[in-house]
């Protein structure tokens, strides 16, 4: 069987990803990989962190050209000037990832592969209050107009409504038409990964999906949305209090969980899983993958970060 490559742009160079990448290689991955990151960056770091790597050095136009071997782990080496393996995070990085992003976009585009992973990047010094997250980062990259953000566990899974966003600002994006679009995608989505429909809960925005508010969202925006869903046969209910939707005999009814923002969901589901999780973009041209976890400064050099969000990443595209 061919498999086609895991496209992979290493991030934020100051981050923990390639002590990651360096344990997760050592496992039995059946994709070749593509990775976009700078040689010289990753052979300091691998001499700090005691590690051994073996890479064939490439670049974009002999991969699609086909004149590479991807029957290993393939470099198309960017230049980023650092003296040191490790230093701190800042905006110095921002033309290297770009860049990186760029070229992992073409390859995409034209059909190399439909997988791509990307390492932790500070949203703070590369998005500059731009873009709420890569997510949105990508979707304005491909022209993507409806997406979703899923963080993925084979047990329970969610997706925040709206994503890094202060909470202030939520209710003003909660409506019909995002709802139904987020639905649409995870329901598609399931049927095309897992040949099967998808059994979503939806909590409320209110504390028990109450308001002393003459506008209640739960009752005015949400619920007629849930009714109209499950009229079109989707598997779906709701709006559910978010105080109790993720005890265990309430959550085992679901596959995934939609919330009404980011840390509704996002702080329940690592609480219960911590690094087994992915973050996966869905409604983009091709399937973009994340390890659910920051470039952790207070762990570079140290080689003792968890990498199983990284492996769940390959993994989840080793097909």
């Amino acid at each position: 069987m061919n498999y086609k490559p895991i496209i992979i742009v290493a991030g934020e160079p100051n981050s923990v990803f390639f002590e990651l990448f360096f344990k997760v290689i050592k496992k039995k991955i059946k994709s070749p990989i593509i990775l976009i990151a700078s040689k010289k960056l990753i052979l300091k770091q691998s001499k700090i962190l005691k590690k051994k790597i073996s890479f064939n050095i490439t670049n974009e136009f002999e991969i699609m050209k086909k004149k590479t071997n991807l029957k290993k782990i393939n470099l198309i080496d960017i230049d980023f000037k650092q003296t040191s393996g490790f230093s701190k995070v800042t905006s110095k990085s921002n033309h290297y990832i770009s860049e990186c992003f760029d070229i992992a976009i073409k390859l995409l585009k034209n059909n190399i592969s439909n997988k791509l992973i990307n390492g932790p990047i500070s949203k703070k010094t590369f998005l500059k209050n731009k873009y709420n997250g890569i997510t949105e980062y990508l979707a304005d990259k491909t022209n993507t107009k409806k997406f979703a953000m899923i963080i993925y566990n084979k047990n329970l899974s969610v997706c925040p409504l709206t994503t890094h966003l202060p909470i202030k600002y939520i209710s003003k994006e909660i409506n019909k038409s995002n709802i139904i679009n987020k639905v649409k995608l995870i329901d598609n989505f399931w049927k095309e990964k897992f040949g099967k429909k998808v059994k979503i809960g939806v909590t409320g925005l209110n504390p028990h999906c109450e308001s002393i508010d003459n506008f209640n969202e739960d009752e005015r925006i949400i619920l007629p949305t849930i009714k109209n869903l499950k009229k079109l046969k989707y598997n779906i209910e709701g709006p559910l209090a978010a105080d109790t939707i993720f005890l265990k005999n309430n959550r085992i009814k679901f596959d995934l969980i939609i919330g009404m923002y980011h840390d509704q969901v996002l702080t329940p589901l690592k609480t219960l899983f911590e690094y087994d999780a992915i973050n996966i973009t869905i409604g983009l041209p091709f399937i973009r993958v994340s390890p659910d976890h920051g470039p952790n400064e207070s762990m570079l050099g140290k080689n003792k970060s968890n990498y199983l969000s990284l492996l769940n990443s390959v993994k989840f595209l080793d097909f």
